[in-house]
């Protein structure tokens, strides 16, 4: 019998046995679920208990994973099961499994998380967790922001911000005369490249100096423990968030304001209020609501999934652009000679979308570094029903589901390890056809991502510019070129480069 001590405390002592029996009922009762779920699939046969594999995967996720992949691979299966955090998970290797999920984004099957708690840290508004017809009528209303002529527009401000950019890389460098690693440099100049593409009028320095600092903190958040308690990381991240869409959403409510005054579009979301404003004040006239997903604060959070997904998967892109052209001269050689053909330094213009197209041959080095080290290696999704995944296996309700689009990069396409953008250039080839369901960088199905052109342009911007104006050499260490993730895969010294001017005269626009 348990009794009370005179301050009316209970005697810890006599409790104590109850709460081993209870701990130990909750040890047992996880790990029988765990192997339960578990069922045929390669993966640890005990768990530490509520925690799992969450240690690893944060102190070394790039290891974390690879064991995953190779359980994945060494078994046959394309499968292997895992614990984070109380939740069950499944890591796919097999690319037509992966696509099977891509598939079946809807409510009875699988829910894009985009990150294992990305709700909670994303916010509510958020394009990835979108279903059925809503989904579809948003990516109808978002589909004028990646026209050509949008594009072009997006492509003048790119270059300019690449260029003022890659001035100060290259001044840094003749100052010092050391070593550069450029994925900081990448980072912030990805981040003034996507506020000034999306939302660029509507902010002020004051606004961007906050936007950065907020941004670094959700950057950080990201890969940290999922602690949403005061003091940690992972709570600075969600409120860090939150005044990001806030912010965000003071721009749509300014371009709404300026497209209703007749302004022409100058950034993304001009494009896309230009329209939105129209249905808007045609429900107003005709007395009825507006139309869905059209308040300032639900279009800052879609903003934010902009920047978020053009932030730092191009940072991943064009750090390994750089090593890929100094590891493969032959490649960098014939890139510079297209560029050549139709652009120069000394031209005092910016390449217009006609020349753009017409490197091809840069495209091809584009699509493969994306093949090659996609930047984002994982695509999270969750049952929210149990779904049989294959003849053997049904993935219980509430896994989290991790296909590798990593994996998939290296299936299918001949000799994979390869960086070979001939694989893209080649009309004999054509491996873009022939192998476009292991192509997964960009997702597929409803999911697919709307962006992908405007990352594709930016990335062949980038090379364009960089090989045009600094000659380059990668500062070589010991695993220097391992994968990272910070949080999408970086190379593991930062991607460092001697820098050095290569034109005679450097563009000013």
């Amino acid at each position: 019998m348990v009794e009370l001590l005179p301050a009316g405390f209970l005697d810890l002592r006599a409790v104590a046995p109850y709460l081993a029996a209870a701990v130990a009922l909750y040890v047992l009762v996880e790990q029988l679920s765990y192997l339960r779920k578990k069922g045929p699939l390669p993966g640890p046969s005990l768990v530490v208990p509520f925690l799992g594999s969450v240690v690893h995967m944060v102190r070394d996720p790039t290891g974390f994973w690879d064991v995953q992949a190779a359980r994945a691979r060494e078994s046959g299966t394309g499968l292997a099961a895992d614990f984070l955090i109380g939740r069950f998970i499944v890591f796919i290797r097999d690319s037509e499994l992966s696509h099977c999920v891509f598939a079946n984004v809807r409510p009875d099957a699988f829910h894009l998380i985009g990150h294992p708690f990305g709700k909670k840290l994303f916010g509510e508004h958020n394009l990835i967790y979108m279903f059925g017809d809503d989904h579809k009528d948003l990516r109808r209303r978002i589909a004028p922001n990646f026209t050509p002529q949008a594009l072009s527009t997006y492509a003048a401000i790119q270059q300019r911000v690449i260029l003022a950019h890659l001035r100060r890389w290259l001044d840094q460098s003749a100052a010092t005369g050391e070593a550069m690693p450029i994925r900081v440099p990448c980072r912030d100049m990805n981040l003034e490249t996507s506020q000034t593409a999306f939302v660029g009028p509507y902010l002020s320095e004051n606004a961007r100096e906050g936007f950065a600092k907020d941004y670094n903190l959700f950057n950080v958040g990201l890969m940290a423990m999922p602690v949403d308690l005061p003091g940690f990381a992972f709570r600075r991240a969600r409120l860090g968030v939150a005044r990001l869409v806030r912010t965000l959403g003071d721009c749509a409510r300014q371009s709404k304001a300026r497209m209703r005054a007749g302004g022409e579009p100058e950034c993304l979301v001009d494009y896309w209020m230009q329209e939105s404003v129209r249905e808007v004040d045609e429900a107003v006239t005709a007395g009825k609501s507006p139309p869905a997903h059209t308040d300032d604060e639900e279009l800052g959070g879609f903003l934010f999934d902009f920047l978020f997904a053009a932030q730092d998967a191009s940072t991943s892109s064009l750090c390994w652009a750089v090593c890929a052209l100094e590891a493969h001269p032959d490649v960098l050689a014939r890139v510079r000679a297209e560029v050549a053909a139709v652009w120069s330094p000394e031209s005092g213009e910016l390449m217009t979308a006609e020349k753009i197209q017409a490197m091809k041959y840069t495209q091809a080095v584009a699509r493969e570094v994306i093949r090659y080290r996609p930047p984002a290696t994982l695509v999270p999704h969750i049952a929210g029903e149990s779904f049989q995944l294959t003849e053997w296996y049904t993935v219980p309700k509430g896994t989290i589901v991790f296909p590798s689009v990593y994996e998939s990069s290296f299936q299918g396409f001949p000799t994979p390890d390869a960086f070979d953008p001939e694989r893209f250039f080649s009309e004999e080839r054509r491996e873009d056809v022939a192998y476009k369901r292991n192509f997964l960088a960009f997702g597929a199905g409803a999911h697919q991502c709307l962006g992908q052109r405007y990352a594709l342009n930016h990335l062949v911007l980038f090379l364009a510019l960089f090989v045009s104006v600094a000659d380059f050499r990668r500062d070589r260490t010991d695993g220097c070129d391992e994968p990272v993730y910070m949080p999408t895969i970086v190379p593991k010294d930062g991607c460092s480069v001697y820098l050095k001017q290569r034109c005679a005269r450097f563009p000013s626009f």
